[in-house]
């Protein structure tokens, strides 16, 4: 390494895909102000991550091209170097790859090599795979290995990480669009100290942020010392700006996040939620949203995440009352509201009722209870098209898992903040954000949930117990357990399992139906989930 230190910009930044002139105004923002002899880009940061079939078109990585070619012009006075990552074109092939610029010419380029095809990446299906013959790019006496995400995730016989360190690495870089999940940072972490155990070479993982359909990314960027400590440099779910200085592979000074081991798991996961909701909202164009109000713990939640995401002034909530609507359920809701500074208009549906009574008389059970929930879905996306505010969904993961909601009655809306959280986990979350502030009444959290279409009538009328139902659907979801697995584990008896597992089965086609929503765990009910809809077996 040369004596004279090297600095390092890392850009933890939060692109929209495909505004191609939006991501290259922030990059070029971000080069222009860059202080190090380097400013570093996650992966794809041009086009935004995923891009998914906007790489099918040619126009698409036309347009790339010649916003990146003019780029590198007008930024050819500035002296510091750039990494960015784009989709390039090359000899007829596609692939996911970065070039180093500098003064107006490409110092390097590099192609990612694996390519992850699982859980919501489909990458194979684009890209085709780059050499494995990795080399260090040389800049200022320093050897840098860059990786690009699954580079060094993948463990096989070609460990990339290794092969760069024995080509004379002196620090690797690592860039990502890493979403968040549950446990996730715990797993990057760990998948470095398999890559790198036999090694003492100090690496920088740069990962995205922000939310991006049913994905978000969550920064938390860190800096994996030569002695295996993972600091956090990056903050969680906010763009951010890393100076790292390199001095020798043995001198790596970074500012580490004070407060980052005090985020516990409902903190972050709220976070994600927030980021998810905002960014749709923001990148989509809403102005605002509406949501019904209920008086339960859903809609609480969903009504807190949405203030805590967009502002008071950009929530409006709705109550919607029938004649099994309770004064307590009326209470709750319009307490929730005060708590949040938003306000909550009360709209019977009594009419709407008769209206449908009258149109098709002698409905009963469950079709009259439907018609409750498509009244109200049915006036939300009115009110919705009325204003231009966009429709929020409360409906959570254990509902949608086992089709306890309506088709186009309460799953109406455009985006659903709660669609990959348990119901036990909405107690969790309403119980933490309470402990900032109690902005969701007691009441909620304490009382039975109903959904109030009958009289009397409470979940567990059908529904098992929400922490079996939850424990059991999540062996069956994430884990792909069968029911008689389950059942040996003493999770819950045999007839549960395969009841829960048939209401799943069964609900198959609502939640193709189903707007999107924020994704935390490792399987939820979009891009990672794909199961037929005509299905028999469960």
């Amino acid at each position: 390494m040369s004596s004279a230190p090297l600095s390092i910009s890392l850009a933890q930044i939060n692109p929209t895909v495909g505004d191609l002139r939006g991501n290259i105004d922030k990059i070029r923002q971000y080069w222009k102000s860059s202080e190090g002899d380097i400013i570093v880009f996650p992966e794809l940061s041009v086009c935004g991550y995923p891009p998914e079939d906007l790489l099918l078109k040619p126009s698409f990585i036309d347009n790339t091209r010649t916003y990146i070619e003019n780029l590198i012009g007008e930024m050819s006075e500035h002296p510091a170097a750039a990494l960015i990552p784009y989709p390039i074109a090359e000899n007829g092939k596609l692939y996911n790859g970065f070039i180093i610029a500098q003064a107006g010419k490409v110092l390097h380029k590099q192609f990612k090599v694996k390519l992850p095809n699982y859980g919501v990446f489909d990458e194979k299906r684009y890209f085709n795979e780059g050499t494995a013959e990795l080399k260090p790019f040389k800049y200022k006496g320093v050897n840098i290995g860059f990786l690009i995400c699954e580079d060094l995730w993948n463990e096989d016989e070609r460990n990339l990480a290794a092969r760069l360190i024995d080509c004379g690495t002196d620090i690797l870089v690592s860039l990502n669009a890493s979403p968040y999940e549950l446990t996730k940072y715990e797993q990057r972490i760990e998948t470095i100290n398999q890559q790198l155990k036999n090694y003492s070479t100090p690496l920088l993982y740069l990962n995205l942020v922000g939310g991006q359909d049913e994905v978000v990314f969550d920064g938390r960027s860190f800096y994996y010392t030569k002695t295996a400590e993972a600091l956090q440099i990056g903050k969680a779910f906010e763009e951010d700006i890393i100076q790292v200085t390199i001095h020798n592979k043995d001198d790596v000074e970074a500012d580490v996040i004070k407060d980052a081991s005090d985020k516990d798991v409902n903190s972050l996961t709220y976070e994600a939620l927030k980021s998810g909701l905002r960014d749709y909202v923001e990148k989509a164009g809403f102005p605002s949203v509406i949501l019904g109000l209920s008086g339960g713990v859903d809609s609480a939640l969903v009504a807190a995440i949405a203030v805590d995401a967009l502002g008071a002034d950009r929530v409006k909530s709705y109550m919607l009352p029938s004649p099994f609507t309770s004064q307590e359920s009326l209470d709750d809701a319009s307490q929730c509201a005060k708590s949040l500074g938003i306000s909550c208009e009360n709209i019977s549906i009594v009419k709407a009722m008769s209206a449908f009574e009258d149109t098709i008389p002698n409905l009963d059970g469950l079709a009259h209870e439907n018609m409750q929930s498509r009244a109200r879905g049915l006036i939300l996306m009115a009110l919705s098209n009325a204003t231009g505010s966009m429709l929020v969904t409360t409906g959570n993961k254990s509902e949608m898992a086992t089709g306890y909601a309506t088709i186009y009655g309460d799953m109406n809306g455009g985006y659903n903040p709660i669609k990959d959280v348990y119901k036990t986990q909405v107690y969790d979350l309403c119980r933490w954000r309470n402990s900032k502030s109690p902005v969701i009444p007691q009441n909620i959290i304490d009382k039975a949930p109903s959904a109030e279409l009958r009289d009397n009538q409470k979940d567990q009328d059908s529904l098992p117990p929400y922490d079996v139902l939850d424990n059991v659907l999540k062996h069956l979801i994430e884990e792909e357990m069968s029911a008689q697995n389950i059942a040996d584990k003493k999770i819950a008896d045999i007839e549960t399992v395969e009841h829960i597992a048939r209401l799943l089965r069964l609900s198959e086609y609502k939640r193709y139906q189903a707007p999107p929503g924020t994704k935390i765990t490792s399987r939820s009910f979009g891009r990672d989930r794909r199961y037929p809809l005509i299905n028999k077996y469960s």
